[in-house]
């Protein structure tokens, strides 16, 4: 192994190479989104506690597939291409700043919705830019080294290129907002059929299943620090109101449980070995990784909401608190049995009553609160509906999970 870090050429990571793992630099690039998603669940918080859905769930979605799909685009290619050189590093610091950009320019974009003109993403749109350039240089720079698969390559410089052509123009074409979303909702689908259509047309790039499993989990964990920076919220508007009280120990109680619960049920599935026997699946399970990222940070601006309607400073009432977290619950629930079947195929009815049980008992949180009870109650409540999909998953799941996968990876 050599210990420096001059230019060597990108040929590509062997995709069966043993005890691949996160790199220290994927560590680290994966920080600023900690910053990205914390922008993004503040703002949705903000205006939720105003009760402008509208703007919430309209700059939610925008900034989260935004986001999301940074991480996505750098995360493949690294997976496939990484060589460790200062080339790489130095390009992945680039994007690291357009991460960061993107991260500034998510208040714009809530606030241009909000006064109901033009969407502003203009900042935003400027991060892709930086971004966009690091990662084309680095697919050019794949296609000259590796000619095997120089033109998977150069379809994924070109894709990039074109449709940020197209995020550029909507800045000066400055469109009403309807508009400018319906365009959008194009380069969005261009943007998604670019990976599938270089690699499908011509040729897999060198991606390591086991690699890309373990990136995407730890993406997870970096978001689930929403939920805990949400619960420490909550704590302080409880303290700061009427002091060290069991309510405040129910939050730090019921918003733990809650994240750990989380991580258990998302890390049920091993993904890894059924990304080697059948890739193609990574398709639709990574792509539906943007709703699933896109819940964790929403239960964790549902807990800013419960914390400034514990403070006072919210437009909206303590029902409505619960709801913004039981609500992204659920789809995160929804989520991690859709991706399960999309990756293995095969439809589980015990799921199906598991998926019950934990809505029911989303149900009861709402219940209790309406009855009069408080937001440290329901949140103890809340846990316990992925509770329910771990408890099912350690006495009856795991054998249902074993014969599954058993067919699936022979």
């Amino acid at each position: 192994m050599s210990l420096s870090h001059r230019l060597t050429r990108m040929t590509g990571r062997d995709p069966e190479e043993s005890h691949r793992g996160a790199t220290p630099l994927e560590l680290l690039f994966d920080l600023t989104f900690v910053v990205a998603f914390s922008q993004i669940s503040s703002q949705t918080a903000h205006a939720l506690e105003l009760g402008h859905l509208s703007t919430a769930f309209a700059g939610f979605g925008f900034a989260t597939f935004a986001v999301s799909w940074a991480w996505i685009n750098y995360s493949w290619l690294a997976s496939a291409y990484d060589n460790e050189d200062i080339f790489f590093r130095i390009a992945t610091l680039i994007v690291m700043v357009g991460v960061l950009v993107v991260a500034l320019g998510v208040p714009d974009v809530f606030r241009s919705l909000e006064e109901g003109d033009h969407l502003d993403n203009t900042v935003m749109v400027a991060g892709y830019v930086i971004m966009r350039v690091a990662t084309v240089a680095l697919w050019l720079r794949a296609a000259t080294h590796d000619p095997q698969r120089r033109q998977t390559c150069l379809a994924y410089a070109t894709d990039i290129s074109i449709a940020q052509i197209g995020w550029v123009a909507l800045i000066f074409l400055n469109l009403p907002i309807g508009a400018t979303f319906a365009i959008a909702g194009f380069l969005v689908v261009f943007e998604l059929a670019g990976p599938p259509f270089a690699e499908l047309k011509y040729g897999r790039t060198p991606w390591h299943p086991h690699h890309i499993a373990e990136r995407y989990g730890l993406l997870v964990i970096i978001t689930l620090g929403e939920i805990v920076l949400g619960t420490i919220l909550a704590i302080s508007a409880v303290v700061e109101d009427v002091g060290w009280t069991v309510e405040a120990a129910l939050i730090a109680f019921g918003g733990t449980a809650l994240a750990f619960a989380m991580w258990w049920v998302y890390f049920v599935v091993p993904v890894g070995p059924v990304l080697a026997r059948h890739p193609l699946r990574a398709f639709p399970w990574g792509y539906g990784h943007v709703l699933l990222f896109g819940s964790v940070v929403g239960v964790g601006a549902g807990l800013h909401v419960a914390a400034r309607v514990i403070a006072g400073d919210a437009h909206v009432d303590t029902v409505f608190a619960v709801l913004t977290v039981a609500i992204p619950v659920l789809a995160f629930e929804v989520m991690v049995f859709a991706l399960y079947a999309l990756l293995v195929l095969q439809f589980d009815p015990l799921h199906l009553w598991l998926l019950l049980g934990a809505v029911a008992i989303l149900a009861v949180a709402v219940l209790t609160v309406t009855l009069g009870a408080s937001v440290g109650v329901a949140l103890i409540v809340i846990a316990c509906s992925p509770t329910v999909i771990i408890v099912g998953y350690e006495t009856i799941g795991y054998r249902h999970q074993a014969e599954a996968l058993a067919h699936v990876t022979r």
